[in-house]
Formats: C-alpha cells, sequence, structure tokens
C-alpha cells in the first residue's frame, strides 16, 4: 500500500508540473501574439504547435472574440488552473488516505 500511495503521489507532483508548464506555454504565447511575431520562428510555431489544439478545442464551443480581444487563453489557463486544483489535490488526498 505505501508503494502506491508512493506512486500517486509521484503522478500527482508531475501532473501539477506538467499542467505548471503548459500554462506558462500559454502565457507566452499569447504575449507573443500581441507584437505580432515571425510566423516562420521555430519558437513562435512551437508555440503555435501546442496551444492552437486547445484554442481550437475551446472555440468550438465558447464564443472568444470580444471586440478584437481573444479570450481563449484566459479560459484555458482558468480550466487548466480548476483541473490542477481539483484533480491534482484529488490524487493529493487518495494517496493520503491509502
Amino acid at each position: 500500500m505505501i508503494v502506491f500511495s508512493t506512486l500517486l503521489v509521484a503522478i500527482a507532483n508531475i501532473l501539477h508540473m506538467v499542467l505548471n508548464l503548459y500554462i506558462w506555454v500559454v502565457i507566452i504565447a499569447a504575449l507573443i501574439s500581441w507584437v505580432r511575431p515571425d510566423p516562420y520562428n521555430p519558437i513562435v510555431q512551437i508555440l503555435y504547435r501546442l496551444t492552437e489544439p486547445a484554442y481550437a478545442f475551446i472555440r468550438r464551443y465558447i464564443p472568444t472574440n470580444f471586440g478584437g480581444l481573444d479570450v481563449a487563453p484566459l479560459i484555458l489557463i482558468l480550466a487548466l488552473q480548476f483541473f490542477d486544483l481539483f484533480f491534482v489535490n484529488l490524487l493529493f488526498k487518495l494517496a493520503a488516505q491509502v
């Protein structure tokens, strides 16, 4: 049982780190989009490939363009924060009970 508890804690920690890293990717991509980046820059292409599928998923269900301002990154960050706070803490609580 200790092994399972330790495994859950490790999974929760890794999930927390991955979610935080992706939140920073979304923030950086949103900031770079304000300055009209070079679309052929490899960093810009990587950021676009990492964020655009999630933005497209959000835009499919929620209108995100308000007066020329795209709020898809904000919605994505809020959803990721919710996922982090709820599911990662749930894994930690589960590990503590085992």
